[in-house]
């Protein structure tokens, strides 16, 4: 076998191996988690969401006999009614008196400053309320009580009335906030300065101002990234985030799944539908999911599909995509490899052809080195006088 005939076969051999591990199908990658960014804001309380009693506030108290411990829940004026928020249904205009159960489960007389106050989403998609130095401006300043001070015996429960008067103006849609029993009080941190504390319980409060009402979700943004490997049989990492915003006036839900697919169609991979949070009118929340063993299929389309719900149906679909490249470079460099071996090879053929047609050394073609200016030898001429030749 010839030299050239073993680069050949050589060449074409591995040109034939980088593309098959390029090309084949990619593993099965475990469902992708989403990682919503950036990290939660900070909120000076937590919100309970069920009445069930807790330590509240990030900073211990100062010691004392027993742990400050309190709960706040939805009540009625013989006592609590099984809710485990404020729901209402309201009309612009309209006034309604309501309820707060604040049990005291300490073993002293607690003081409590009791208030409403709006609620947003977080950045990472947490049910907040505004902290205590920033005054409501929606809901929470629709609420108002006789008092703002109430003192509640240890072991025991007040039921502490509060009127809910509704604007006139007031827009159509969700409205968000809570009611809190607040009590400040010393505390230490952790370097031992002494600071004084202002810890939360609260009870959320959903009103819908009857009116024009306007689900709307949008998908403001999408980015997609590739980790590129170096051998593609083993496939890298895609990242995508997409940013969502509640464009519309009542409170959304849903899941979010991403589809990520190569040319011509290609399906790479798909990650399970996640669930979003609870996204108040004008919240933005970010989801970031990574998809491990996606081969670089030259160019990756990342596709969002939303499917955005309400607390009374589904809406319709939202879609966006983004695209990046992802060459597969093993494969690139192999085949730039074998290109440059075929075209080295054909312009040795090229020269050897024109050599040929241009004619070669002396006597490569059969010339006569006798005849000047050489050409194939001339044949031999028949004797035209006598024969002479001796017997």
């Amino acid at each position: 076998m010839s030299l050239v005939t073993l680069l050949s076969r050589t060449g074409a051999a591995l040109a034939a191996a980088l593309l098959t591990a390029t090309l084949a199908p990619p593993a099965a990658a475990a469902p992708p988690a989403a990682a919503p960014t950036p990290a939660a804001a900070s909120t000076p309380s937590p919100v309970g969401t069920p009445p069930a009693p807790g330590r509240a506030g990030p900073t211990s108290p100062a010691p004392g006999p027993a742990a400050t411990r309190w709960a706040v829940q939805p009540s009625g004026p013989k006592g609590p009614t099984g809710r485990n928020y404020f729901v209402y249904d309201l009309a612009p205009g309209s006034t309604l008196t309501d309820h707060v159960g604040v049990s005291n489960l300490s073993d002293r007389p607690l003081t409590f400053q009791v208030y409403g106050t709006d609620a947003y989403t977080t950045a990472d998609g947490a049910f907040a309320l505004l902290p205590a130095d920033r005054a409501a401006t929606d809901v929470g300043s629709w609420i108002s009580f006789d008092r703002r001070s109430w003192t509640v015996q240890p072991g025991r429960r007040a039921d502490l009335p509060f009127r809910l008067n509704v604007p006139a103006n007031a827009t159509p849609g969700d409205h968000a906030g809570g009611v809190i029993a607040a009590i400040a009080q010393a505390g230490t941190t952790a370097d031992g300065q002494q600071v004084r504390v202002d810890q939360r319980l609260a009870a959320r409060v959903y009103l819908r101002v009857a009116g024009d009402l306007r689900p709307a979700a949008t998908i403001e943004s999408v980015r997609v990234s590739y980790d590129n490997p170096v051998n593609p049989a083993g496939g890298g990492d895609a990242v995508v985030s997409y940013r969502l915003r509640n464009t519309g006036n009542v409170r959304l839900g849903g899941t979010g799944t991403v589809t990520l697919d190569g040319p011509l169609g290609w399906s790479l991979a798909r990650t399970d539908p996640v669930d979003l949070p609870e996204l108040l009118p004008g919240a933005v929340f970010t989801v970031t999911e990574r998809v491990t063993g996606v081969p670089p299929a030259l160019r990756l389309t990342a596709k969002v599909d939303l499917a955005p719900t309400t607390v009374d149906t589904a809406l319709p679909p939202v879609l966006r995509t983004a695209s990046t490249w992802a060459p597969p470079w093993l494969l690139l460099a192999g085949l730039a490899v074998l290109a440059g071996w075929l075209a080295a090879r054909w312009r040795r053929r090229v020269a050897a052809t024109r050599a040929a047609s241009a004619g070669g050394p002396a006597g490569a073609t059969g010339a006569d080195p006798g005849r000047p200016g050489g050409g194939p030898p001339s044949a031999p001429r028949p004797a035209t006088g006598p024969a002479t030749g001796t017997p």
